[in-house]
């Protein structure tokens, strides 16, 4: 229901390109990320965006189907509209603005290769959108511009702009529907426009309409573009190490989130198992727990995992998220070790997610459920003496990564939890007693946890930390 006192909001996410410069032969929105595909990632903002009340696609020529697939899978309920873009990205945008009717909205047009855009920024553009009819996003630029011409041997600088007043823009761009409309029917009428077209949507407005103000939000270095393979690479890690992106909910959210719904934790009986456990417990969901000290589950004997979920689902009928928290750690320098600290470390804290992954995914394919594995810091100051255990956590983040791409088409998600030092029972005995306030509660994680669980989160690596 939108409310009275706002007009529609529709963010059109603008898929047209091909990734010619990342040297692909398909369009770059459809190369996968941390799981998911680049444009997976920009729809899941959008369409889960309270302040969005619709969504319209504009795709590359000849991969609509694909699109619609993707947002079928997802179960993207604010997508409308899956349209195939123009030649350009200026024909491409009045495409979209001829597809949305005659009745005054707002408009969010957004880069679909730009798959990190943060929700606050999409809240801050509609929040400006009650004040203007225009809206840009941008950041300082951190670099020296120069501006230069042709040379007798090459290029040379003819200004150096002063930086304090440049800007990098970044998308979405944001009008009202009626003013960007009347720019580009001005562009369109003007024979020099084709000659000269504007890079963005902004420039038509800026050009065609002088008197319209256009107002400036604060992006984000993060919000960037994945135009060449280097970005590619830096996305990708810029999702990996993303803080708890997954929104937290309220009591009530919580309640009916989880109400009916059945987890099965390995590593429940103590930590940030056992919190979890309790946290699900009392938001309705039915819980088994499992760990080798309660009854005898030990995660490297695929056999045992797999009685255990057997047990679960044959009581429930149903298992929606698998919970692996187990995990050994063993101080002393690798060469040091003997081959039974060797083979627990291994088994357990690799091995054990392995088995699990394997075991559960019939029953999350059922439930289109989630498996959600922990890593931990690769480091603690002034310690070099648990290479091992840091080494198979580590792996734990590209199985995630990789089971997250490998499971998407049955809609199971994967994710991994990278709780800052924790005070668990484990890092008590491995590290003795630290200063007060240096280590999070077991049950900060768990709640970030489910936080995460209940989210639509795939191939994400979540860091929780301390608040500073």
């Amino acid at each position: 229901m939108i409310a009275k006192s706002r007009l529609r909001t529709v963010g059109v996410v603008l898929a047209g390109g091909v990734g010619q410069r990342v040297g692909l032969n398909t369009p770059k929105q459809l190369l996968k990320i941390a799981g998911r595909t680049i444009l997976e990632h920009t729809l899941s903002v959008f369409d889960g965006h309270p302040e969005i009340d619709e969504v319209v696609v504009l795709m590359t020529p000849g991969f609509t189907d694909e699109v619609a697939s993707l947002v079928e899978r997802n179960g993207y309920t604010k997508v409308t509209k899956i349209l195939e873009g123009g030649t350009s990205r200026t024909e491409t945008t009045w495409r979209a603005l001829q597809a949305l009717g005659d009745e005054e909205c707002d408009v969010l047009l957004h880069d679909a290769v730009r798959p990190l855009v943060e929700p606050r920024i999409i809240s801050d553009c509609v929040a400006a959108l009650a004040r203007y009819e225009a809206v840009d996003v941008a950041i300082p630029s951190s670099d020296t511009v120069v501006v230069a011409v042709p040379g007798p041997r090459g290029e040379i600088i003819r200004d150096i702009p002063d930086r304090s007043r440049l800007r990098r823009g970044q998308t979405p761009q944001c009008f009202r529907l009626s003013v960007i409309r009347a720019a580009y029917e001005r562009a369109f009428a003007d024979p020099d426009f084709e000659k000269l077209p504007a890079t963005d949507d902004c420039g038509v407005v800026l050009r065609y309409l002088p008197d319209v103000p256009i107002y400036i939000v604060p992006g984000s270095e993060h919000n960037m573009k994945v135009t060449h393979p280097v970005d590619v690479f830096i996305a990708d890690k810029l999702f990996q190490l993303a803080e708890s992106t997954a929104p937290a909910l309220t009591e009530e959210g919580y309640q009916e989130a989880l109400r009916g719904r059945c987890l099965v934790v390995f590593g429940g009986s103590y930590g940030i198992g056992a919190d979890i456990v309790r946290l699900a417990r009392g938001y309705g969901a039915t819980v088994h727990s499992y760990s080798r000290t309660v009854n005898g589950v030990r995660v490297q004997d695929a056999a045992a995992v797999e009685d255990a979920l057997a047990r679960a689902y044959a009581e429930t009928g149903r298992i929606d998220y698998v919970v692996n928290t187990a995990a050994v750690l063993h101080m002393g320098k690798l060469g040091e070790a003997d081959h039974s600290t060797i083979e627990e470390t291994i088994g357990v804290n690799y091995l054990g997610p392995v088995n699990i992954a394997r075991a559960s995914f019939k029953y999350l394919a059922e439930t289109r459920g989630q498996l959600l594995l922990y890593t931990s810091s690769s480091y603690t100051r002034g310690r070099a003496d648990y290479s091992l255990y840091s080494s198979t956590k580590a792996a734990v983040v590209n199985l995630t990564q990789a089971l997250a791409d490998e499971w998407a088409d049955q809609g199971v998600r994967v994710n991994c939890v990278n709780p800052e030092r924790t005070a668990t029972p484990m890092r008590l005995r491995a590290f003795g007693d630290e200063p007060a306030g240096t280590l999070l509660s077991p049950g900060a994680v768990a709640r970030t946890s489910l936080d995460v669980l209940i989210s639509r989160l795939t191939g994400h690596v979540i860091d929780v930390r301390l608040a500073r």
